[in-house]
C-alpha cells in the first residue's frame, strides 16, 4: 500500500474545530463554541495539564474510521496524571468508548486526531500541584500530517536541551514541558530547517522537539532508551515491533552520540503526529544518500497499511468507528 501523502504539514498545523463541534467536556457532550475557560484556569497560567494525541485513520476504500492504539494513549495518560499528581475519571474502557461515541457524532469522514486533556481548572493564583480542582475533555479534528512524511525533512541539533528528568518528568506528557518543544521547533524553523533534534544535558541524542528518534546504523536500527529524557511514545513501540516482525532487523536501544546522527545509514522521527518522518539532513549533512531510505520506506508502507485496516495481521491495533 502506498502512503497517502497529499496533506502537507502547513494544512495540518491550521487544522481548526468547527464551532458547532461535538467535544465530550466534565463529563457531558456538548458544542466547541459552548465550552468556556476561565481567564484565571490555573493551568494556563502554570502549566499544570498532562494530554494525549491520538490518531484516527479514514479508509476511503471500506468507508471506515480507524481509531489507533487510544487503549495505550489512556493509560499512559493515567501514568502523566498520577505524576501531577491528578486522577483520571475514567477507566480506559469507558475513556475508549467515549472517543468512539465522539466520533461518531462528528461524522469525520477524513484523518482525525484526538486531543484529551486533564488539567487544573481552579481559578487562582499561586503555582503548586495540591489542593486545585481538575477539568477533563476530549476534542477531535480532521489532520492531516504534521510534518513531511514523503521526500523527507531536513533537521537541526537544537542549542536547547531537553529538560532532564530530575526536573520535569519527561515520560508524562505535561503541557507545560512543551514550552522546551516550541523553543526548539521555532529555532529549527526560522533558521531554514524542518525539525529539530533536542540533546540531554549531557550531550546524547534525546528525540526531535515532539517525536522519538530511530537510526539505521550498519544494519541495525538504534533508539535513544527511556533513560535518556524522551517521551516514551506509543507510536516508538509500534515501530520497534514493526522492525523486528516485518523487517527482519534488531533494534537496540542505547544512548546515541550526536556525531552518529551524521554518520548513520537512515535516520527517522516518529510520533502520533509525526507518523514514520525520514529525516534526509542533519545539520546541512546528508543523511546516507540524502534521499529517503529503503527500510523507512518500506516502515512507512508497513505502518499506513496497519493503522488504515488493511493489514490482518495488526487487525488488534485499530477499533472500527462506524
Amino acid at each position: 500500500m502506498s502512503v497517502e501523502t497529499k496533506s502537507k504539514s502547513a494544512a495540518a498545523k491550521k487544522a481548526v474545530t468547527h464551532p458547532n463541534t461535538w467535544v465530550f467536556y466534565n463529563g457531558e457532550f456538548g458544542r466547541y463554541h459552548d465550552i468556556k475557560l476561565g481567564l484565571m484556569t490555573h493551568a494556563l497560567h502554570y502549566g499544570t495539564g498532562c494530554f494525549e494525541g491520538i490518531r484516527a485513520y479514514w479508509n476511503e476504500k471500506h468507508e471506515q474510521l480507524h481509531l489507533l492504539h487510544a487503549p495505550a494513549h489512556y493509560e499512559r495518560l493515567r501514568r502523566s496524571a498520577n505524576i501531577m499528581r491528578m486522577t483520571v475519571p475514567y477507566s480506559t474502557e469507558e475513556l475508549v468508548n467515549l472517543t468512539v461515541d465522539l466520533l461518531r457524532r462528528n461524522q469525520f469522514k477524513s484523518d482525525v486526531y484526538v486531543r484529551p486533556l486533564l488539567y487544573a481548572s481552579s481559578e487562582e493564583i499561586g503555582v503548586r500541584l495540591h489542593n486545585l480542582n481538575h477539568s477533563f475533555f476530549i476534542y477531535a479534528i480532521p489532520f492531516g500530517n504534521y510534518v513531511e512524511i514523503e521526500s523527507g525533512i531536513k533537521c537541526m541539533v537544537s542549542t536547547w536541551r531537553r529538560v532532564p528528568d530530575q526536573s520535569l518528568p519527561a515520560r508524562a506528557k505535561i503541557t507545560g514541558s512543551y514550552a522546551q518543544s516550541a523553543l526548539a521547533k521555532s529555532e529549527a524553523v526560522e533558521a531554514g530547517f524542518d525539525e529539530a533534534i533536542v540533546l540531554t544535558v549531557d550531550g546524547h541524542v534525546s528525540e526531535g522537539s515532539a517525536e522519538n528518534l530511530f537510526m539505521l546504523k550498519d544494519g541495525v536500527f538504534v533508539t535513544p532508551p527511556v533513560t535518556d529524557d524522551i517521551l516514551e511514545g506509543v507510536t516508538r513501540t509500534l515501530i520497534m515491533r514493526l522492525i523486528k516482525e516485518d523487517l527482519g532487523k534488531d533494534v537496540v536501544e542505547r544512548s546515541v552520540d550526536r556525531t552518529e546522527l551524521y554518520t548513520c545509514d537512515e535516520l527517522l522521527l516518529c510520533g502520533t503526529g509525526a507518523q514514520i518522518s525520514p529525516v534526509i539532513e542533519v545539520d546541512h549533512r546528508p543523511v546516507g544518500s540524502g534521499k529517503v531510505g529503503e527500510f523507512t520506506q518500506e516502515l512507512q508502507n508497513i505502518y499506513f497499511g496497519a493503522v488504515r485496516g488493511e493489514t490482518p495481521k495488526y487487525k488488534d491495533w485499530t477499533i472500527p468507528v462506524y
